[in-house]
């Protein structure tokens, strides 16, 4: 409906924001001016110690430094009670003394018959509690005390008992003068398909009233007592008055212990949600009946930045978790998540409280799991990542959720996180360089190199261990450099084998940077100076043209895609020779040496015809293939041996 004009002028003016506010918090005196309406206290929208909560009694608004909550009285009780803007407005119009409007007839006739049903949950509750305290209540009353409730809790929780019986709690109400349709708009009793007279909705159940952030009963939960009932827990039908997407178990008395700095906890069911809060976990809510909707999220989030869910340890719980993920992933906000603590395996939050006590409790809450690690484990469990069309699937499966998350500053911390977890798991599986032998130890420039085994046995060893450190380095400077080409050769540096420790440190470091980040800035932040200073005082480093003049363009593509096929050829080459070798002494060596080795020296010099080793001296193979003179030497050589010792065998 619509507000006369002027109407919520004159109630801002009656109202006075502090007292609205007041009744919330508890303003800081030492920083607070009453006097000129100046008003600081800890903010009732999220929890902190400090009072960065300002409320400016004088125009009527507030404003929080750390959440950047804002509004008047009329959004203050809009967010903090959870209700509508009318329902808002009729609050604050009833503590000012104002009349509301009257609105049109259907709508007026509405709100009163929402009053009515309101009043018939009201008498429901009082009868259900009385039934439990009669003689009739003794079994329900029995299990309750062995779920370690005791009558003070009872008062507390306001359960009650629905009684074996057809038609019990209806007999009762319209006994009292309440009108059938009543009873049966309140979700209490169900028209009878043989034409008989309506009967209870819940019978022979303990009934634990559900309440909205008003606290007006709303609806029940009616838990089965005879074990052999087909529905364990029963929730009330949906009425004018419950939506249960839009309701939370102990919302209320929730939202008043987070606001004392109680974490949000979110569990299954009532028993829970009662032994939580009974343990000193006050702030606990669950779903009701149903999967956690968005809006019943939105509620949580309402309460507590990081609710908790305490899921049951077992593959429903953890499919429950899964749903809680997918929902959550487009809805995220900086500062706004939800955590996960998983209950041991077979047990919920109230087994736990009873096997554990409350300190193991504290701990699974204080160690709940943030959303991306649950979605990682999800993606990764059971699973073997042994080729790269796996892990290219694993790739896919988290990119495609990721990319639900709106927010672009999460999203990005999303992917770092992500890649920071995947670098983890692969970097354990990766097998060491050359065979199975550890990476070789890098020795400063202008150092005596000590020989290596592949360098030892290869008849055209000279240094190449030393050509690959050199390389590397370029590879990883002009990467630091130009960090926005660093998705195209991603790929190529993960697969990059490493010549010694220290390049080892920055190849991995750079693996976990985004190309927009300020990579140097990081690196050192993470590393120290020395590394990139090392890296970048070499000297073939420093007059590399993209290291000198970084452009994330075609320079520095240019650059890398050259040095890693140099890379990637001397690398195979060594790898070739050392085939022949073993070849040569075994008694398969053939003529397909010759070829291999050839094309192995053709593939390597092709590569590295711009390595700038000018006082080379060069000849010209038989194929074609530019190969050094002391190189032809030393291959010269290893063909006579493997034609020697193809002669001995013929003789």
């Amino acid at each position: 409906m619509s507000l006369p004009p002027g109407f919520l002028d004159e109630l801002r003016t009656r109202l006075s924001i502090g007292q609205v506010v007041g009744r919330k918090v508890m303003w800081d005196q030492r920083k607070s001016n009453q006097g000129k309406g100046d008003l600081w206290a800890p903010c009732p929208f999220h929890q902190e110690k400090s009072a960065s909560f300002h409320v400016d009694d004088r125009k009527g608004y507030y404003y929080c430094f750390g959440c950047h909550a804002k509004g008047d009285a009329i959004s203050f009780v809009r967010e903090t009670e959870n209700v509508g803007f009318m329902e808002a407005v009729e609050i604050l119009a009833g503590e000012a003394g104002m009349t509301m409007p009257k609105r049109d007839p259907q709508a007026q006739a509405k709100s009163d018959r929402r009053t009515l049903l309101a009043e018939v949950m009201e008498q429901a509750v009082q009868y259900y509690r009385l039934q439990l305290k009669t003689g009739a209540g003794a079994e329900a009353r029995d299990y309750l005390a062995g779920r370690g409730l005791n009558d003070a809790a009872l008062e507390r929780w306001e359960i009650g008992l629905a009684p074996q019986g057809w038609q019990n709690l209806w007999d009762h109400l319209t006994g009292k003068g309440v009108a059938e349709d009543l009873i049966l708009g309140a979700g209490l009793g169900k028209p009878s398909n043989q034409g008989k007279k309506p009967y209870d909705t819940f019978r022979h159940r303990i009934m634990f009233p559900i309440r909205d952030a008003r606290g007006r009963c709303i609806a029940f939960g009616g838990r089965a007592i005879d074990p052999n009932d087909n529905a364990k827990y029963l929730n009330s039908p949906e009425t004018e008055l419950f939506d249960k997407g839009r309701s939370l178990f102990n919302y209320a008395p929730a939202r008043e212990a987070a606001g004392k700095g109680q974490p949000l906890l979110v569990a299954e069911g009532y028993m829970d949600v009662i032994a939580l809060s009974e343990a000193g976990f006050g702030a606990a809510v669950a779903p009701l009946g149903t999967a956690v909707t968005e809006t019943q999220l939105q509620m949580m989030w309402r309460i507590a930045p990081e609710p908790v869910i305490t899921l049951d340890g077992d593959t429903a719980g953890q499919r429950a978790a899964m749903r809680v993920i997918d929902l959550a992933l487009p809805l995220l906000e900086a500062g706004q998540s939800v955590r996960f603590a998983m209950m041991p395996e077979g047990q919920d939050p109230d087994d736990l409280l009873k096997s554990a006590g409350a300190g193991a409790m504290r701990e699974k809450v204080e160690g709940a799991l943030p959303m991306v690690q649950l979605l990682w484990q999800r993606e990764i469990e059971g699973k073997v990542f042994d080729s790269p069309e796996r892990k290219a699937a694993l790739d896919k499966a988290l990119r495609e959720k990721i990319k639900l998350i709106k927010d672009p500053s999460i999203r990005s911390h999303y992917g770092q996180a992500i890649k920071d977890m995947r670098w983890e798991l692969f970097s354990n599986n990766r097998k060491p360089a050359s065979g199975g032998q550890q990476r070789s130890t890098w020795t400063p420039k202008g150092a005596k190199l000590p020989a290596q085994m592949s360098t030892k046995t290869s008849l055209l060893g000279g240094g190449a261990s030393s050509e690959d450190h050199l390389r590397e380095a370029v590879i990883l400077a002009v990467l630091i450099r130009n960090p926005k080409i660093l998705n195209d050769f991603y790929g190529a540096l993960e697969r990059m084998l490493c010549s010694g420790p220290d390049i080892a440190l920055l190849r991995d470091a750079l693996l976990k940077v985004e190309p927009q980040d300020n990579v140097e800035a990081l690196l050192n932040n993470d590393l120290g100076d020395a590394p990139l200073a090392k890296l970048f005082g070499q000297a073939h480093v420093a007059i590399t043209p993209a290291v000198r003049r970084p452009d994330n363009g075609e320079l520095a593509r240019m650059c890398l895609a050259e040095e890693l096929a140099k890379l990637t050829s001397r690398r195979g080459h060594a790898h070739e020779v050392q085939d022949a070798i073993d070849e040569m002494n075994s008694d398969v060596a053939d003529e397909r040496l010759t070829t291999r080795l050839a094309q192995s020296i053709a593939a390597m010099n092709n590569a590295g015809r711009q390595d700038g080793d000018d006082s080379a001296e060069y000849d010209t193979s038989d194929n074609g293939a530019r190969i050094k003179k002391d190189e032809r030497s030393a291959f010269d050589a290893l063909l006579d041996k493997i034609d020697f010792a193809k002669g001995s065998k013929g003789n």
